[in-house]
């Protein structure tokens, strides 16, 4: 399981642990930073009994192999928050690094509504970084500002810059981008929205729909003009809903749209996760949604936005003196993961599947192709038990980015 020559971009790492996905054993060839072998080495019987066997024995067994995560929403972790501006290049630099020992080998840097000005510097800063070094941003994700403006759907998204969808803003902003935006998140609720999706579909952009109070009239027309995805369906919602219609059914019965969720079991119930998971089956997706609380110790922080949030011990985020009240996510998409494993909502493999190829499979991402041969070599070894999923090693285009052991040589903790 050890590389044969680490750190040489030629070099043949091979890989042997049981598949996440398939629970078959199996030993990969990294090399040319693809997937250049896969061998199957026993049937996920097989890998099962051996695992039975090595736990009776108390010995380690073999790691589970996953392709890496895919993570088209986060604003923050460990304590960097892209959306603190002027975002600094050190900030997307230090969250890219963090993020290796997530397991993931592609993310959306995410931010939301905010100034022209702050939003032209804030996408000029992550394009910079995309232009410099290896990295694991695969495009990015603008959440609002055209969204609606009603509290509730609004969430924590500032009122003053909330702004009907405009095209040639957009526009300036994808230049100040370098055309790396790739999803936007819009309500539908405008008059201005139908013609807005239209122009990204046709441009590449993948539109989602969120923190809407659209119709069921206004959700159709989206989805018409190629709206294909609901930004963490289920919240960013008023607090009371209609029985029916309303924009959660609504999206739900939309059979074009993907669903992303958070699945950290504070932002939804078990209940709507399980039905969310029958409806949607292959297009429902796992986003962590991570804001820069995420992995930092517990405890009481202020906010750059003037307010006081709580961290508890379980990684559940409110609002300080107001435990029912959520103030973000502050969990990675390992945790969503573990839960839905958990809770049998879903098998490991179809949870790891949410996180990964099924995301990469929406934005149309090489990494779609999961573990196979020609496959970008973007993969993560992992461990899981009732304690939750522990990363080991990350891996992308064939190149060791994390290695648990040596982080704990080094001090640093998840």
């Amino acid at each position: 399981m050890e590389p044969s020559a680490a750190g040489s971009r030629d070099a043949r790492t091979r890989l042997e642990g049981i598949h996440a996905l398939t629970g078959e054993h199996i030993r990969l060839t990294l090399a040319g930073g693809v997937i250049a072998g896969y061998e199957v080495l026993g049937t996920p019987e097989g890998a099962e009994s051996r695992r039975e066997a090595a736990a009776q024995m108390g010995e380690q067994d073999l790691p589970l192999i996953g392709p890496g995560l895919v993570d088209l929403q986060i604003n923050g972790y460990a304590g960097l928050d892209l959306n603190t501006h002027p975002l600094q290049a050190d900030t997307v630099r230090r969250l890219n690094e963090r993020l290796w020992a997530e397991g993931v080998t592609s993310y959306f840097p995410t931010l939301i509504t905010n100034s022209d000005e702050a939003l032209r510097s804030g996408l000029g800063t992550i394009a910079e970084m995309c232009e410099s070094g290896d990295h694991n941003m695969a495009g990015i994700h603008l959440e609002g500002p055209f969204i609606s403006p009603e509290d509730g759907p609004r969430g924590a998204h500032d009122a003053r810059y909330v702004r009907a969808p405009d095209w040639e803003l957009f526009q300036s902003w994808q230049e100040a981008a370098g055309g790396r935006i790739r999803i936007v998140t819009v309500s539908p609720e405008w008059p201005e929205a139908v013609d807005f999706i239209e122009r990204c579909t046709d441009s590449g952009v993948l539109v989602s729909i969120g923190h809407t109070a659209a119709s069921s009239a206004q959700i159709q027309a989206a989805v018409q003009a190629g709206a294909r995805m609901s930004t963490h369906l289920g919240n960013g919602a008023h607090p009371v809903l209609p029985r029916h219609p309303n924009y959660i059914w609504d999206q739900l019965a939309e059979e074009p749209l993907w669903a992303s969720v958070i699945a950290d079991g504070f932002h939804l119930p078990d209940a709507f996760l399980r039905v969310a998971a029958k409806v949607k089956g292959e297009r429902l997706i796992l986003v962590s949604d991570a804001v820069s609380f995420g992995g930092m110790p517990p405890g009481t922080y202020d906010t750059h936005i003037g307010g006081r949030v709580t961290l508890t011990p379980a990684g559940r985020l409110h609002l300080a003196g107001q435990p029912a009240l959520l103030a973000g996510s502050a969990l990675p998409m390992t945790a969503g993961i573990a839960h839905l494993a958990g809770r049998g909502i879903a098998s490991l493999g179809e949870a790891w599947a949410m996180a990964s190829v099924r995301p990469a499979s929406l934005l149309g991402l090489p990494a779609a192709q999961g573990l196979a041969p020609g496959a970008p070599a973007d993969v993560a070894l992992f461990t899981k038990d009732t304690a939750g999923i522990r990363i080991l090693r990350t891996y992308k285009r064939g190149q060791l980015q994390y290695d648990a052991s040596d982080a704990q040589d080094a001090g640093f903790t998840r």
